[in-house]
This record gives C-alpha cells, structure tokens and sequence, in this order.
C-alpha cells in the first residue's frame, strides 16, 4: 500500500525528521521498523470532494499569508511549509489575523515576533493544517482572513540609505573626556547598510545642537542620531534643540530600560532620535527596537513606545545574545 503521508521519526539526542515518505510503497522489510515507531496501523487514504490533503492545505495557507518579502518552500515536509525572507528588511506580523487563523483550530501558524531585522534567506514562520485531511471550507476562512490584511506575513526593505550623527557633551566637544558613543552608534547604523554622516561634535549648546542636526539633514540624511544631553539636568538640552526644528511629532520618554529619556521627532518623514548616555555603555538599548522600524520606514508614535512597556525591560545577562531573548518581545 502507499503511505498518505509521512512518518516521522525521533531518536533523543540523534534525529527528528521523516522516516517513511509520503508516497511511500510499504515493502516487507519496512514492517519491523514502522512497528519500532509505534505504527501498528496504517491508513489508506479516501479523500471526499470537500476535503483537502494536508499538503494541499498547507500550500493554500502559504500561498495566503505570504505577503511582500516573505517567501516558502513547496517542498512540504510533514505537512509543514516553512517561510523566509525573500529579502533583507523589518519582519512584520499581523498578530490580529494571525490570531484569528489559529482560532480556526485545525490551522496551525506559528511564526517568530514581528518587528525585528531579519536576513535574506533566514526563517520566519511554519504552517501546517493539524489533521491529515481538513475541509476546503477552512481554507476558505483562512483566504478571507489574509484578503482582509495588508499582509499577515511581510518583510519591509530598508526606505533610508543614509543617516546623520549628531555627538553633544561639552565635556566630549573641548577634550577633556574621550568619546564612547561614535564607536557604538557608527557600526550600528553601518550594520543595516547605511551611509553615515558625521559624526558631528558640539558643547551643550541649544542652538549649535539645532543647527548640527539641521546641516546633516540638507546633506541628506533621513534619520539623524542625537546622542547625550537627554536628561533633565539644565545643561541638558538636546530636547529643547530638537524642538526648536518644529517637528510635527514629538515623543520624549519611554517604558523601556535601558532607555527611559528616549526621543523620537519627525520633520515630515525623516526622524531624529535622541539617544540617552545608555547607549554607550549598554549594548542593547531602546534604539535597538525602534531603530529598524525607523529605516523600514515606519512613523514611530507615543502609542508605538507605549506598547514596548510590556517586554521592554532588560535582564543584561551576562552573555548577550540579542535578539534572540525576551527584550523588546511584548
């Protein structure tokens, strides 16, 4: 008889994958090991009108969800289709539809969290229909779903290519302390591919700050990074030169730590943000969750920083390894 589909295999420790094809034509000597699995009965498949194999479905969810920049394998293994990135850019995901999906019961989409920079090729999801055969009526609900969405599955592409540095401090401006934030913000902005602009230097001077940011911004740059002068303390004022520009957004402070007397304004669609001392002595910051978002081109607003309250507090563990760990993951 053929196999309907695969059988998987596990040996703790060894392998986990599919030991008999679906397709398969079982031969005398697979017996043995089919029964080591557990498999002492074996379906043959009779498949009604209105149902679908779970390859079918799972190819129909795929060709669904999958929006721009997301990618999957035809290959399925398991009854599982396996999503990537199509591109280098922000992953993005509509929680509500893929909420809904799920909520159907024998769909299964299980994907990474949204909202962080992923590589051309890397994983980003899996799906799969739950039961070996499903009702073609349940693919429809899931289409419906997705036709309703902007995309449940995308990977916006970088909309910035060059951004502006801005280092204020009197104390770093006139020598008598060394610099600490170029050699962190320029490799973090270098790493999404962008050209950068400066660094500029300048005393804590509310009208030098305003005019630094403005010359790098009529160079070109669509995102300018203000870094120190963030606090409240009166020779701070970075925020109040950021101001003087009139920008049409306007956002101080948010519910991450590292990363409280964060700033983001907007003139028009090129952002400024305003990095506290944090992020030169922490390697992970606020900036690191709103930075991506920022050169994929989002308008980041109060309501966007609000929502970072839940996920955004730091355990700084010894040995770093973000983004794969809790921060930023609401």
């Amino acid at each position: 008889m053929v196999l309907p589909h695969d059988i998987t295999e596990i040996r703790p420790g060894e392998f986990k994958g599919r030991a008999f094809k679906k397709g398969h034509v079982i031969r005398e000597e697979d017996v043995p090991h089919l029964k080591r699995l557990g498999k002492y009965h074996i379906y043959v498949l009779e498949m009604e009108p209105d149902e679908l194999h779970e390859d079918e479905a799972a190819i129909r969810l795929a060709k669904a969800v999958a929006g721009d920049g997301v990618g999957f394998s035809e290959e399925i293994r398991e009854g599982k289709v396996t999503f990537y990135a199509e591109r280098e850019g922000l992953f993005k995901v509509d929680t509500e539809a893929l909420y809904r999906i799920n909520l159907l019961g024998e769909i299964a989409l299980t994907t990474r969290h949204g909202n962080f920079w992923v590589k051309k090729g890397e994983k980003l999801a899996a799906g799969r229909a739950i039961p070996l055969v499903v009702k073609k009526g349940l693919l429809s609900e899931v289409e419906k779903i997705a036709s309703e969405s902007s995309g449940v599955l995308r990977v916006l592409p970088r909309s910035m290519s060059k951004a502006g540095l801005v280092i204020t401090g009197s104390e770093v401006y006139y020598g008598r302390i060394k610099d600490a934030f170029a050699p962190v913000m320029i490799p973090k902005l270098s790493g999404f591919g962008l050209e950068v602009l400066g660094p500029i230097f300048v005393p804590d001077d509310r009208e030098r700050i305003r005019e630094a940011i403005s010359g790098l911004l009529s160079q070109g740059a669509e995102v300018v990074l203000v870094t120190g002068g963030m606090s409240i303390d009166p020779d701070d004022v970075t925020r109040k030169a950021v101001a003087d520009l009139n920008p049409e957004l306007f956002t101080y402070g948010a519910p991450v730590l590292p990363g409280n007397m964060f700033l983001v304004a907007y003139l028009g669609e090129r952002a400024i943000l305003g990095v506290p001392a944090c992020g030169m002595y922490h390697g992970v910051t606020v900036l690191d969750l709103i930075l991506p978002r920022v050169i994929a081109g989002e308008i980041i607003t109060r309501e966007d920083l609000a929502a970072l309250g839940h996920g955004g507090y730091c355990l700084h563990c010894k040995d770093c390894r973000f983004p794969v760990c809790p921060f930023g993951r609401g």
